[in-house]
């Protein structure tokens, strides 16, 4: 037989070049991770980028599955010795999961059917002449030789036998692929309320009681949210379809004779064979498409909100002071050192008194003696009210170069309750974990988000609604990627930051950090190798991400793989230069002709990759950081008004719009029709998270609390 080889079809399915997706099939089978091969074979690969390659992985592990389930479904035909050629040549072409399993149906072992009783009686022969069509014959004489102890006469020998037809009809794949079709073509997706939501109590799907769509306009954030009504009982959910229109299509590709004696039984047990068996199978198979469907496109709106997140920009390595902010327990206070190092803490209280001087007393000299360059404030409760405090009181202190920053803390209790937070700060309340924590935020958002299960961050639709594996699948390659794209610096990043880094993992993490712990600052890349248990694989994975400043060489705080140091070190020497003086002096650099080192295992993509590199080592790939700005006006519900123009950060994007901090401590809806002035199918590429919008107020349900904006230019009459 044939090795099976999924490159044809992988390829096929991506319309990607086959020779590309080769290359990434052999090295991730080889153990290289995406963000590497992204990174540092794009000559293999063709140049594919890291989203393509991890299309190529995902395509290729489904079709290793496939192939599993190919195998194990002809090995059990096989074995029953009903494995013909031309069944055996279907299973083997057939691409389609579902399809695969319509062949396999009929030879599955099945509990005790009505079908199964009527051919243990005797009645299978009867139910072939009706199958056959044959033109002679009087069914109700043929059938009373059926007759025996179970069959009493002619009509439970009919009825028996189109029982078996009916299973027969419900089992054939030609049958169930265009059930299934014109079930998604002409099909309506329909909710109705239970008896039990609608007596005076209200619920948040009330826009569901009474529901009918069709099932190829279902919008996935609709349905999810119809599926968790259903969860939750409140609502009844299924597929409706004319049963009558199926069932003739149906009898028409079973080829019903008019003139046969057996028509009418065949018609019979093909409308039977339809409503009562292959209907709801296919009703539960298209909702199981749609939660795929569903649960994918809330899956990837989630990874774009996580990435975009994540790759929020960083203040920097600047000393900064965190607020966490609080009303009657105080405001607790970090310092913060350049790296995220942990100072010192107070706890001011400006709210529980009338003459908050003493207070502003305390932040300043706080501040002062921290040389803090920024103050972090919590956006939670009593984060404006804060954020104005320490604004005055830096101003009444002359500090107006300090700068006072809104910082998101959602998932920040998570984390300061978290082993990872226990671990680091054993003797801190939580409270000042959190502070600690928001701190680190605005610092570096990156470093510090990633100790947080990203489903705790807030950016994500119905994400508690997605299948788990799915979900954490998805999560970690976004952080992973995100982590490789902007680096980590090896001497002051934590356990879970390291983890990320390609190759590494969490067991490894705690090791380096461990031997840092023990024998000081990483000297060079190269020591890595000294870690117990970080194999020259694992190095070749994770080196190039790993950036050390001060180091003995200069290329190890850049992102150039050490495999192409004496590349470097060839192109200093043909300048005339050693390679410290090479590495980011963009006019050296530009010198340089990449032709002349084009070679059998490095060509013109990574070459410029490299002078790239040169000419701004260890650059970060983020945005410049711009405080966001927050009208002094505007602090909560009730000073909002129809027709004022504000600056939000948009906190969230779903498939309905997107959610915007207007600094009110309640986020604003710009629903995707308010989001351009032109049409938006797609609201993440109009908006991101963490990016400022100008918005309007359009609405204000203070009861609700709900807020509807418009970042529409003309606005709509």
């Amino acid at each position: 037989m044939t090795p099976f080889d999924p490159v044809p079809g992988v390829a096929r399915s991506l319309a990607l070049p086959p020779r590309g997706v080769a290359a990434v099939i052999i090295l991730l089978a080889d153990g290289n991770t995406v963000p590497f091969i992204a990174r540092y074979r794009k000559e293999s690969t063709g140049g594919l980028d890291e989203v393509q390659i991890g299309a190529v992985e995902t395509a290729w592990k489904a079709s290793l599955a496939l192939e599993k389930r190919r195998e194990a479904i002809r090995s059990a035909i096989a074995e029953q010795g009903k494995l013909t050629l031309a069944l055996n040549d279907q299973i083997r072409a057939c691409d389609d999961k579902q399809a695969l399993e319509d062949l396999y149906l009929p030879f599955k072992r099945k509990r005790k059917t009505r079908a199964s009783v009527a051919r243990e009686r005797g009645l299978e022969s009867l139910a072939e002449r009706i199958l056959a069509q044959a033109p002679g014959g009087d069914p109700e004489r043929d059938a009373a030789r059926f007759l025996g102890p179970d069959v009493p006469d002619a009509a439970a020998a009919l009825a028996g036998a189109r029982d078996i037809v009916a299973e027969v009809v419900s089992e054939r794949p030609e049958l169930r692929a265009t059930a299934r079709t014109l079930t998604i073509q002409h099909g309506r997706l329909t909710s109705k309320a239970v008896k039990k939501a609608t007596d005076g109590e209200r619920t948040r799907f009330e826009d569901y009681y009474a529901f009918a769509e069709a099932v190829t306009k279902v919008a996935p954030h609709r349905y999810l949210a119809i599926r968790r009504g259903e969860t939750e009982e409140v609502l009844r959910v299924g597929i409706a379809i004319d049963a009558d229109a199926m069932a003739e299509r149906l009898q028409a590709l079973m080829h019903v004779a008019p003139r046969s004696p057996w028509a009418g039984e065949l018609r019979e047990a093909v409308r039977d064979g339809y409503v009562r068996l292959l209907a709801p199978s296919i009703e539960n198979e298209v909702r199981s498409g749609l939660d795929e469907w569903a649960e994918a496109e809330a899956v990837g709106v989630f990874g774009t909100n996580l990435r975009n997140l994540l790759l929020s920009p960083a203040y920097g390595k600047r000393a900064v002071v965190a607020m966490d902010p609080g009303f009657r327990t105080g405001c607790k206070c970090a310092a913060l050192g350049p790296t995220g190092t942990f100072l010192g803490a107070v706890t001011v209280f400006p709210h529980t008194t009338r003459d908050p001087s003493a207070a502003a007393a305390e932040l300043v000299a706080f501040v002062r003696r921290h040389k803090a360059e920024a103050v972090a404030v919590g956006s939670g409760t009593a984060g404006r009210e804060t954020f104005d405090f320490a604004r005055k009181a830096l101003a009444d202190a002359s500090l107006n170069a300090v700068s006072v920053v809104t910082v998101s803390e959602v998932g920040a209790s998570v984390y300061s309750a978290s082993e990872i937070a226990r671990e680091e700060f054993p003797d801190l309340d939580l409270t000042v974990r959190g502070a600690i924590s928001i701190g680190r935020r605005l610092q570096d958002p990156l470093a510090e988000l990633v100790k947080v299960d990203p489903k705790s961050l807030g950016v994500g639709q119905y994400q508690h609604d997605v299948t788990e594996g799915l979900l954490a699948e998805r999560l970690d390659s976004v952080v992973a990627s995100c982590v490789n794209h902007v680096g980590v610096e090896l001497d002051t990043a934590s356990a879970p930051l390291l983890t990320q880094v390609s190759g590494i993992g969490p067991t490894l993490a705690r090791r380096i950090v461990a031997y840092r712990d023990e024998h000081g600052p990483f000297p060079s890349r190269a020591k890595l190798l000294q870690v117990p248990g970080l194999g020259p694989k694992t190095f070749e994975q994770a080196a190039g991400f790993l950036r050390i400043r001060g180091a003995a060489h200069p290329l190890d705080a850049s992102a150039v793989h050490p495999e192409r140091y004496a590349l470097v070190e060839r192109m200093a020497k043909d300048l005339g230069v050693d390679v410290r003086r090479l590495v980011g002096d963009a006019a050296l650099v530009a010198r340089i002709d990449v032709r002349r080192y084009v070679g059998a295992d490095v060509g013109e993509p990574t070459l410029r990759d490299i002078l790239t590199e040169l000419a701004r080592p260890g650059r970060d790939p983020r945005d410049t950081f711009e405080a966001p700005r927050f009208r002094d006006d505007v602090r909560t519900l009730d000073d909002l008004a129809p027709g004022m123009e504000l600056e939000g950060i948009v906190t969230n994007v779903t498939s309905f719009g997107a959610f915007v901090d207007i600094g009110v401590h309640q986020d604003g809806l710009v629903h995707v029709s308010e989001l351009a002035d032109r049409y938006v199918k797609d609201p993440l590429a109009v908006v991101q998270v963490g990016k400022r919008l100008a918005v309007r107020v359009v609405s204000v349900d203070r009861e609700r609390k709900r807020i509807a904006l418009s970042a529409r230019v003309k606005p709509v009459h």
